[in-house]
């Protein structure tokens, strides 16, 4: 069957319905997956399309969505089937009416409802991508391990890879060494984080709601959400501020955040190259200045 013909299939089951597909067009924005907009059954539907053999990073993302959705203070879009066929791997959600207005307030507060979710552990019981990077979410007991372990290590060990120079490496090596010193007198709890929250991950619906999607859901210290709302800004002093009122942050943040947020730069040089691995370096630096 074609693409098409086989998600078809897939919606008559999830649906019970059997009615003609209609293909709304193309969606761009996106820099990891292709998107279209379908009709069926009177609903309308985003796919998300990629090459064979990504299955599995879309089994993740709807696995994720479905974790989000716990949160009932933000819109999350449900997933509805995901499969292989045609030389494509797809996964069909629900399509939210984006781009209304809203308030910025309530997604700090819906945020602040949502990192409230928490688990016992670190982690996730799955892997799942950070752009189309590998992310290891095995669990752990202790955070600052984790952090270590699946996320800077892991990082550093593809920008190794990938030609990044020998200082980044070793000036990384001593970070990873003393990464306990960021956390005297903090220990964080393992709350459900987006993972990937920056500001073309979040929207308004047409009612005004806000919405997050594109996650890389695990377990950890919701810092590490809040950071990322501030390396590429977009989200406003009204967010920050509705947060900090519903769930006040600790006064180490402002130096830890720079510490979540080299998690991302990092995988931007793996993921793109260029500048990246000096900004990377420069984090690094600040970051050992506060060790001396």
């Amino acid at each position: 069957m074609t693409l098409w013909d086989t998600v078809a299939a897939d919606l008559e089951a999830a649906t019970g319905r059997q009615e003609r597909l209609q293909l709304r067009g193309a969606v761009s924005g996106g820099c990891i997956n292709q998107a279209q907009r379908i009709g069926y059954a009177g609903a309308d539907y985003f796919v998300k399309l990629n090459t064979v053999g990504q299955l599995d990073m879309f089994a993740a993302e709807a696995d994720g969505l479905n974790e989000l959705r716990r949160c009932t203070a933000l819109r999350i879009p449900a997933p509805v089937c995901w499969g292989e066929a045609d030389g494509h791997s797809y996964l069909v959600m629900e399509n939210l009416a984006l781009g209304g207005s809203g308030d910025a307030a309530m997604l700090g507060e819906g945020l602040a409802a949502m990192h409230r979710i928490t688990q016992p552990r670190f982690g996730w019981h799955r892997d799942n991508t950070i752009g189309s990077t590998s992310q290891v979410n095995t669990r752990a007991d202790d955070w600052i391990d984790f952090y270590r372990e699946r996320r800077l290590r892991f990082q550093l060990d593809l920008a190794a890879r990938h030609g990044c120079s020998s200082h980044l490496l070793s000036r990384g090596e001593r970070l990873l060494a003393d990464l306990d010193v960021f956390f005297d007198d903090y220990s964080p709890e393992a709350s459900l984080l987006h993972g990937d929250l920056w500001s073309g991950n979040y929207a308004y619906t047409s009612e005004g709601e806000p919405a997050i999607f594109d996650p890389a859901v695990y377990y950890g210290d919701r810092e590490a959400d809040i950071a990322m709302t501030e390396l590429f800004g977009g989200f406003g002093a009204a967010f920050h501020a509705a947060y900090e009122n519903a769930w006040p942050l600790d006064p180490g943040y402002r130096t830890r955040k720079t510490l979540y947020n080299l998690y991302h730069i990092l995988n931007h040089f793996n993921l793109f190259g260029g500048g990246y691995a000096s900004q990377a370096q420069g984090m690094v630096d600040a970051l050992l200045s506060e060790i001396g």
